[in-house]
Order: structure tokens, then C-alpha cells, then sequence
């Protein structure tokens, strides 16, 4: 079932993302969309999660609760922390976003690191999990969040290259699909906004899911 779940999230949220999307808008108009994308992909969502509650947590491929482990996922998602706040300010990729004149711009913050910020963030978000949680719920669960933003960016730019030609293509030189670790730097004071978004998001893990992430692992789930 958390197989079928994440299965209906994933192709749904591509298809209406991409190959549906200009027919929906066209029907049911801009709002009415949104409103049917959401519901759809909450209620395939939320059909997910409640699959991945009711899963086996084991066996583990290793020990996920080790010390290297955990160091990297807590890294990861600091690091999807500071991409995601990153991308919603003057992020290109967004739908909707005019992006007219880009090939005269130079990339800066976020974009040094990737043009795909936000999608990046999701990925890293996906990893970090399949590192501290081994099993095949979390592989099909953060593995099908993965696929969903590799696949999405690749679906964002073929989409941006269609509508934008030559300012996209540029954009794309210019900028890196994957992130560059090196270019981390670039994100400057944003790292500052993430560190207490990073904490609250891992002290909610702990509260909510009764499992503890980032240095709240050194703190009892209950």
C-alpha cells in the first residue's frame, strides 16, 4: 500500500505538473487548478504517509542510528534547510515566474550552488532519511520524494526551455543541475535562517514522530 501511495503521489504530481497542467488551467481556470492539484496530491500524500506509519521498520540495512550516519543526515538537512529558504526569493524555476532577460543575468546565492534549489532540498531531504533509516519503507517513501525532484527539475527546464528558448538555455549554462558543494558558501546570510529552521523542524520530528533528529537525539522521545 505505501508502495501504490507513493506511486499515485509521485506520477500524479507529474502529470499534472507537466503534461496536464496547460489543459487543466484551460478548463477549470488558474485557481481551480490549484485547488484540484493540491487536493489530489494530498490525498495521495496523506495516503502515503499513513501506509509508511502502518509499515515494518525493519530489517535495516545498517545502522542507521550510528554516529557517521546521523552526523550526514543531520548535515543534509541543515544543508536542504538553507537551499529551500534559499529558493523562495527570485527563484527562475518557479511556475509562473517571468523570467524574461535572464540570459543577461548572472547567477548569484542559491543559484552558484544549483538553479534548482528548492527541488535540490528535497533530494538531500530524501537522502539524509534513507542514511539514518535503512528499510524498504523509507527507501520507497524518501526514495519516490528523490525521484520526484530529480524528475521535476529535469521536467522544470525541458519546460522553461519550451517557453523561454534562448534565456533558459543560457540560464542552464551558466548554472548546475547538481549541487555544488563548494559554492555552499554562496548562500550567505541564509545559513543564519536555517539554523533555527533546522532546529525546529528536528525538534517537531522528535515531538510528532516520536523520533529524535539532530541533536535531539541526545533527548528522550518522550
Amino acid at each position: 500500500m505505501l508502495a501504490v501511495g507513493m506511486s499515485a503521489f509521485v506520477g500524479t504530481h507529474l502529470l499534472m505538473s507537466h503534461p496536464l497542467r496547460a489543459g487543466m488551467v484551460r478548463q477549470f481556470g488558474q485557481g481551480g487548478f490549484l485547488g484540484i492539484y493540491s487536493l489530489i496530491s494530498l490525498v495521495a500524500f496523506s495516503g502515503a504517509v499513513i501506509a509508511f506509519g502502518k509499515a515494518s521498520s525493519s530489517p535495516q540495512l545498517w545502522d542507521g542510528q550510528a554516529v557517521v550516519p546521523w552526523v550526514l543526515a543531520s548535515v543534509l538537512t541543515l544543508v536542504a534547510s538553507a537551499l529551500f529558504l534559499a529558493s523562495l526569493a527570485g527563484n527562475p524555476a518557479l511556475a509562473g515566474t517571468d523570467v524574461a532577460g535572464l540570459s543577461t543575468r548572472l547567477p548569484h546565492g542559491a543559484f552558484k550552488v544549483t538553479r534548482h534549489p528548492m527541488m535540490s532540498a528535497f533530494t538531500l531531504w530524501g537522502v539524509a532519511h534513507i542514511l539514518v533509516a535503512p528499510n524498504a519503507r523509507t527507501l520507497i517513501l524518501a526514495g519516490g520524494m528523490i525521484a520526484l525532484a530529480v524528475i521535476g527539475s529535469r521536467g522544470q527546464d525541458a519546460k522553461k526551455v519550451a517557453l523561454h528558448g534562448q534565456d533558459w538555455r543560457v540560464w542552464m549554462k551558466r548554472t548546475t543541475f547538481l549541487p555544488n558543494p563548494a559554492a555552499l558558501g554562496h548562500l550567505g546570510l541564509y545559513w543564519l535562517g536555517a539554523v533555527p529552521v533546522w532546529l525546529l523542524l528536528t525538534w517537531l520530528h522528535l515531538k510528532m514522530a516520536l523520533i529524535p533528529a539532530g541533536i535531539w537525539v541526545w533527548f528522550e522521545p518522550y
